[in-house]
């Protein structure tokens, strides 16, 4: 393809713009109100501009002027406030609407395409519709597709909304990529005794550790591996099996491998590596600053690679 000079709102760590890049496109910047996202973005992209801003306070007259052209508009807006991991909580309208800023971004800069990234509950918000027909009086024919990470080859079961838009033709071409087995979260993990693991059955476990851990005792037997869930919604027990992908990542520590050693049954949680191979990132992807907190919030918050990958690909290229 011809160079696709590329600029990524809310940018995070910058797993859009890896998948852009492997699909061909050249990342001119990324922008994002987190200093810890923008420090791992220019880690990971040092020729890139790294801004470090909230989006609505960037003056994009100058800002095109310093990037000059811009053919593909990445934008994955915050997205808590949308999703169904928040409960009953109070909804923030005001971080919803960061989203309809790709409307402004997309006028000023007038990429021929563009590709928003969010959870699948942003559909039903409000002003939705609003987004899509400000977008589409800027010219963009637009396509809304919901896709699965572990339908291309990412060890991870994550659904996310992607609405792809062209100033010139319709988006509606096939994507490649698709894998016929999904990877499972076994995959993900490092060789044993990498990691110090601790007794399940130790005097400060929780009863509902316990609880989950023995329903998955009953199901497999009393020595297969697992893993063990927390927090969010889980319709399965509170555990998983290995020879599946690793349900959603979210913004905390979710997940605990659970082991017999032969003697006793141990336990640790999942460690930034095997998280970060979980989002479909190679081993060459930086996660350099912040705590490990920071990190697998940073994971948490992000965009599989492969499926943008996919996506971009697909988009630019028109087959």
């Amino acid at each position: 393809m011809e160079t696709v000079r590329t600029l990524d709102m809310f940018c995070g760590a910058g797993g859009s713009s890896v998948g852009a890049a492997a699909a061909g496109a050249a990342i001119v910047a990324g922008i994002d109100a987190c200093p810890i996202a923008t420090d791992t973005y220019k880690a990971n992209f040092p020729r890139a501009k790294a801004i470090q801003s909230r989006l609505e306070d960037i003056d994009l007259a100058d800002l095109k002027h310093r990037l000059g052209r811009v053919d593909l508009l990445l934008a994955s807006p915050e997205c808590r406030n949308h999703t169904c991991a928040r409960g009953a909580a109070p909804r923030d309208e005001a971080s919803r609407e960061t989203a309809l800023l790709t409307i402004e971004y997309a006028r000023v800069f007038k990429p021929r395409w563009l590709v928003l990234e969010n959870v699948i509950h942003m559909r039903p918000w409000s002003r939705y519709g609003e987004l899509k027909e400000g977008l589409r009086q800027l010219g963009y024919k637009l396509e809304e597709r919901v896709l699965n990470s572990s339908d291309f080859g990412v060890p991870q079961s994550r659904r996310r909304l992607f609405l792809t838009g062209d100033r010139e033709q319709d988006p509606r071409s096939e994507l490649a990529g698709y894998v016929e087995h999904p990877v499972p979260a076994r995959r993900i993990l490092d060789e044993p005794g990498t990691w110090r693991m601790s007794p399940l059955f130790g005097p400060r476990r929780a009863e509902a550790t316990l609880t989950k851990a023995k329903r998955a005792f009953a199901a497999l037997g009393d020595r297969a591996s697992f893993l063990l869930v927390y927090y969010g919604n889980d319709g399965s027990g509170g555990w998983q099996r290995l020879d599946r992908p690793l349900r959603t990542i979210t913004t905390v520590d979710r997940f605990a491998l659970v082991e017999h050693d032969g003697d006793m049954w141990r336990m640790r949680m999942l460690q930034v590596p095997e998280l970060r191979r979980a989002m479909g990132h190679g081993e060459d992807f930086k996660l350099p600053v912040g705590t490990r907190r920071d990190r697998i919030k940073l994971l948490g918050n992000g965009v599989c690679p492969p499926v943008m990958e996919a996506v971009v690909r697909s988009l630019v290229s028109g087959e």
